[in-house]
């Protein structure tokens, strides 16, 4: 009896010495590709082969092992991007598709003319963009996000505006395409941008300069 067990052991022991030697031969045949094509979509030929020729200095290999924290880094390292998704694509693609940030102002800043995108980043932008209202003064980018948020929501079209000058007690005027200054208190601003919307709406403005709408439910006009 102790005889036929040991037998049945010494077999199931062959058995797996076998069939483990031949899954691991199979293994050993699988081929694991480096990765051969990268696409990159959304900023423009030339900014998409910027980017394509600093990932491929990844030296990246085979799919299963890349680092996406060093591909990230290099994406969000360029100004131009607002928004990203990395898609890999078995077995050895990566397809990157990019969402190109808005361009909302131009400004001075240290000597240098900058623009600024709607991912709260200054680019060196050399497409003419004279479009674009000018920024005067050193507000914080988070700060004119914010408040390009509120004349978003007001029924004042940015795209009227002109100049967008900042003061810092943290106050805003805007000046119009059609040279018309609006100075701004520096609480409430949304209900001064009403305020203005409306007078502009019902009064006749050929002569106006100034629409001064810092004391609460006023507007005082300079001609």
């Amino acid at each position: 009896m102790h005889q036929r067990k040991s037998k049945k052991i010494l077999i199931y022991f062959l058995l797996f010495l076998i069939v483990g030697s031949i899954n691991n031969i199979k293994f050993n045949k699988i081929n694991i590709s480096n990765i051969s094509n990268i696409k990159i979509i959304g900023l423009g030929k030339v900014n998409n082969n910027f980017l394509l020729k600093k990932i491929k200095g990844l030296k990246l290999e085979n799919i299963f092992f890349i680092n996406e924290n060093d591909i990230s880094y290099i994406i969000e390292s360029n100004s131009l991007v607002e928004k990203y998704d990395i898609f890999k694509i078995y077995p050895s693609s990566l397809y990157i598709n990019i969402q190109k940030t808005k361009f909302l102002a131009r400004i001075n800043q240290n000597g240098k003319n900058l623009i600024v995108g709607s991912n709260g980043k200054f680019s060196n932008n050399k497409i003419n963009n004279d479009n674009l209202p000018f920024i005067f003064g050193n507000p914080q980018i988070k700060e004119f996000l914010k408040f390009k948020e509120i004349i978003d929501n007001s029924k004042i079209e940015y795209k009227e505006i002109k100049n967008i000058y900042y003061f810092s007690t943290g106050r805003w005027d805007l000046e119009l395409n059609n040279d018309i200054i609006i100075k701004l208190p520096e609480k409430n601003i949304e209900e001064s941008l009403k305020l203005v919307f409306e007078f502009l709406s019902n009064n006749e403005i050929t002569r106006l300069k100034v629409i001064d709408a810092r004391i609460k439910n006023q507007i005082i006009v300079n001609g």
